[in-house]
């Protein structure tokens, strides 16, 4: 039976890794697999296959595959529109594979709340400022944004794996700006719909 605090640590590890899904899929996956492959974590049963060599080349190509392609302009905006279920699937794969010994019923759970809805957040709050970008700067800005989010996947896969407790304080801190964001801007638009005509001064 595994102990409270390892319990916790493997969560911290797995929802970091969720949140890195969430600019990018397969930068934390890649990681995942790097660490697997060299005895850094040790993968909860089911989910041996991330750690294989056969993953380890997969992902790498898809990592190179997926970092290029958010270069390329309008094409990271049609991305965006199929990278949210993926982040989420790739969200709650994560997570579940640090989940140790648990019932099904326990890690499947998890692994799609905590997991697949962290990923999916994150998601969403990169969506949100690419859109911004794309609409202010008509797409010349996002390789910026681009280089932003690998940055960001790259630094919480790393936090994750080595210092999980830091990764999943930033994966809170950065949970709570996003949804303030969305809720920003969702409420603050039914506010100015919701909101009387300004009245004219007569002449």
């Amino acid at each position: 039976m595994e102990t409270l605090s390892t319990v916790m640590l493997a969560a911290c590890v797995g929802i970091g890794l969720s949140a890195a899904c969430g600019f990018r899929i397969f930068v934390p996956m890649l990681g995942l697999s790097i660490a697997a492959n060299s005895g850094q974590l040790q993968l909860a049963s089911g989910f041996d296959w991330i750690g294989s060599p056969v993953a380890l080349v997969a992902f790498a190509v898809a990592t190179i595959i997926e970092v290029g392609a958010y270069y390329v302009p309008w094409v990271d905006n049609l991305l965006d529109s199929i990278a949210t279920p993926a982040a989420v699937v790739a969200g709650t794969i994560a997570t579940g594979s640090m989940t140790g010994e648990m019932s099904p019923f326990l890690q499947w759970g998890l692994a799609l709340v905590a997991g697949g809805g962290t990923a999916g957040v994150v998601q969403a709050g990169s969506v949100l400022v690419r859109g911004t970008s794309s609409a202010t700067t008509g797409g010349l800005g996002n390789p910026i944004v681009s280089t932003g989010e690998l940055a960001g996947s790259a630094t919480i896969t790393f936090l994750a794996i080595f210092i999980p407790a830091l990764a999943a304080f930033l994966t809170a801190a950065l949970l709570i700006w996003i949804i303030s964001k969305i809720c920003k801007k969702v409420f603050g638009k039914k506010d100015e719909e919701l909101a009387p005509p300004p009245v004219e001064p007569q002449t």
